[in-house]
């Protein structure tokens, strides 16, 4: 079993990818940053709760998921300004323009599925095993693996689709 965190700083700085990948995917271009504040502030005010029955990762993306439901259906008031930042904001650390461009559009198809599907992919993409995401979601392995199925089979016409559009 782990030990309890020690100090909140230094563990939300190991596990920042996390959140920035659970903003990626719950928030347009224009909100992400919004979104990362709001899943470091419920992170650190959850870290006291953490007794290691579980990764630290699973923790921060139990926290992370839940916030950026209730972030997410708080969305209405955000919608107006999400549209012109959609085609401005390509992912900073892409060096490769057509990288960067292909990462938004996969993350823009990530956006558009339901909000568990979101989750399980997240998680799969994080390296996450069936078992834990399974644990994670409370549900079977055989179901979170027809639902990544079913996802990427999604995700991967949602691409094309939008790709055909440019």
């Amino acid at each position: 079993m782990a030990e309890p965190v020690p100090n909140r700083a230094e563990w939300l700085k190991e596990h920042i990818g996390i959140l920035q990948r659970v903003s990626r995917a719950f928030a347009q271009p224009a909100d992400q940053h919004d979104l990362l504040q709001e899943l470091m502030i419920a992170v650190w005010k959850a870290a006291p709760v953490f007794r290691g029955d579980s990764a630290a990762a699973t923790f921060f993306y139990r926290v992370a998921h839940n916030r950026a439901l209730t972030w997410r259906r708080q969305d209405g008031r955000r919608r107006s300004r999400a549209a012109e930042a959609e085609r401005g904001a390509l992912d900073q650390a892409a060096a490769d323009p057509t990288e960067a461009m292909l990462l938004e559009r996969l993350y823009a198809a990530i956006r558009k599925l339901p909000p568990i599907d979101r989750s399980l992919v997240l998680l799969s993409l994080e390296g996450v095993t069936y078992a834990d995401i399974a644990a994670l979601h409370q549900m079977t392995i055989g179901n979170v693996g027809a639902r990544l199925s079913r996802a990427r089979t999604r995700i991967a016409a949602l691409v094309e689709e939008d790709q055909d559009g440019f």
